[in-house]
């Protein structure tokens, strides 16, 4: 079988079906094979392993997986890809095509059905558009995951890492290391993929946290505190928390609480860390329940 980290072998088959890149799901297939044994080392995949690979191309990746693991469902969401997959996959037993939107499946009957609902391992290429989306559709599916391995945008990757009081610490940052331990394998040039993306690339793996990094009284609040206080990031916390049209928080109770943790109320959200940002949060909450019984 023509494996397709090599060039050759990639033009080929895309000639031989005629293929035609949609811009609309971002499509960059990847040509270097160091990079997929960078990622199949990454994602630890043994022969224990079932693992679902979102978004597989034309297979590159899936042929590494197959080699690797006991079990791969690769989801592909655009149709005239299909007939690629079934040719460049033929040599393989272990491996079932979905062709369906990712963020649409049901994901705890895959784990289910495939792995009898033990954790599961994650790889991905994923289109940058996308990847927000579906990284926290995967978390907050509350589905079996050890580790998620994938390739997105190299400025998601660093905001992904990023530390309080950095430009790139936000939201997503905050999210992430929420549900898991992310961690940049490596950085990948543009002509790495055909075609060549406009942006440098990372493999990231995210290792999934048993639970967070400290118990959480309201989920939800959590992170509604969180996007309020990067919503308008110039402004101090007390300030953003006010703003937010869904937050009950005037800016008296704002102040209130910060000071009880010891914040000073012009602080920023970006010097917040995550475990500040949880302690933030269940004081609301006990504050907010006070208020609602008096």
């Amino acid at each position: 079988m023509a494996t397709l980290g090599n060039p050759q072998h990639t033009i080929a088959i895309l000639q031989k079906y005629n293929f035609r890149f949609q811009k609309k799901y971002g499509q960059n297939f990847l040509i270097d094979t160091r990079v997929l044994d960078r990622i199949m080392q990454a994602a630890g995949i043994t022969q224990e392993d079932f693992v679902l690979e979102i978004g597989p191309g034309i297979g590159t990746m899936t042929q590494y997986l197959c080699e690797n693991a006991r079990s791969v469902a690769a989801v592909e969401i655009d149709p005239s890809l299909i007939p690629i997959l079934e040719d460049t996959l033929r040599d393989y037993r272990n491996v079932e095509i979905i062709c369906q939107d990712i963020l649409k499946m049901d994901l705890g009957l895959l784990v289910q059905e495939k792995n009898q609902g033990k954790p599961i391992k994650v790889v991905a290429n994923l289109p940058y558009y996308i990847t927000t989306p579906i990284i926290m559709g995967l978390f907050e599916s509350h589905m079996p995951i050890e580790s998620i391995t994938i390739m997105v945008q190299k400025e998601v990757a660093e905001r992904m890492q990023a530390v309080p009081g950095t430009k790139d610490y936000g939201a997503l940052s905050l999210a992430v290391q929420y549900y898991s331990f992310p961690e940049i394998i490596a950085n990948v040039p543009p002509h790495s993929f055909i075609p060549q993306p406009k942006v440098g690339s990372a493999v990231i793996r995210l290792a999934k946290r048993q639970e967070p990094p400290l118990p959480v009284e309201d989920e939800k609040l959590l992170f509604a505190i969180i996007r309020a206080s990067f919503q308008q990031r110039r402004k101090t916390l007390a300030n953003g928390l006010q703003n937010a049209p869904n937050l009950p928080i005037d800016k008296a109770l704002a102040i209130k609480v910060l000071e009880s943790l010891g914040l000073n109320p012009s602080i920023r959200g970006e010097a917040l860390s995550l475990d500040a940002f949880i302690q933030l949060s269940n004081a609301f909450c006990d504050t907010l329940s006070q208020n609602n019984h008096q």
